[in-house]
């Protein structure tokens, strides 16, 4: 009982059901972590690339892309992205589609790495998912991430070098190897203490609800522990 579940979550920056999901995780924990007897929680997030292909520099709208890249009609992707804006704003989100900068994720999954091992890994996710979706920032250029990386208490120049050297790229094909060994085929998708797979931007209520379910049962196994 003294180990904190652990929640492993494959999402992708620019995912936008991942954003919601995140946001919706975090309002399960709240609710968990109000309860009596509240479980203790860890979460680590992993890399999931959705459009690896993507230029760092892509010359177009959001509409542009996925009509483009993915083959959807305009008038559809139109549809999708109101649809998914307004779920984001039930869940407090603001999203800009018609600023946002669409772009190659590898280097921010990397940033991510290198905030996992600075322990700042949950605000370098917040700060980059809110660059993407609400400010219309780039982040998929080093330099672009370096400043971000700043404003939640790296240094920039080691960031920078950080990134430069290539170093978490091992990491993040690691994190793919691992959401492809799962069968992992979308995100968000969320590993409950290794046992439990959740898929998608789930309700708070429903995070909160198996949360305290993994927690009931571990206190279950270490009273029936103890009595042997």
């Amino acid at each position: 009982m003294n180990e904190p579940i652990k929640i492993d979550v494959w999402s992708d920056i620019a995912c936008p059901w991942c954003y919601i999901g995140k946001r919706n995780l975090e309002g399960g924990l709240a609710a968990a972590a109000a309860q009596p007897n509240a479980p203790r929680v860890e979460v680590t997030y992993h890399s999931y690339e959705l459009s690896p292909d993507t230029p760092v520099d892509f010359d177009g709208s959001e509409i542009d892309f996925l009509a483009g890249h993915k083959g959807i009609p305009a008038a559809q992707v139109r549809q999708m992205l109101e649809n998914v804006t307004g779920v984001a704003a039930q869940a407090g989100l603001e999203y800009n589609f018609d600023i946002l900068k669409h772009t190659n994720t590898v280097k921010a999954h990397e940033l991510l790495h290198y905030a996992k091992e600075q322990g700042v890994q949950p605000q370098m996710m917040e700060r980059l998912m809110r660059a993407y979706f609400t400010e219309g920032s780039h982040v998929g250029r080093i330099d672009d991430l370096a400043l971000l990386a700043a404003e939640v208490g790296l240094d920039a120049d080691a960031t920078r070098e950080a990134l430069a050297s290539g170093r978490y790229t091992a990491a993040v094909r690691a994190d793919q190897a691992q959401a492809q060994a799962y069968g992992i085929s979308g995100v968000p998708f969320f590993v409950i203490d290794g046992r439990y797979g959740v898929s998608g931007a789930q309700p708070a209520e429903a995070f909160a609800q198996i949360l305290q379910q993994v927690w009931e049962e571990r206190g279950a196994a270490a009273t029936e522990t103890e009595r042997a």
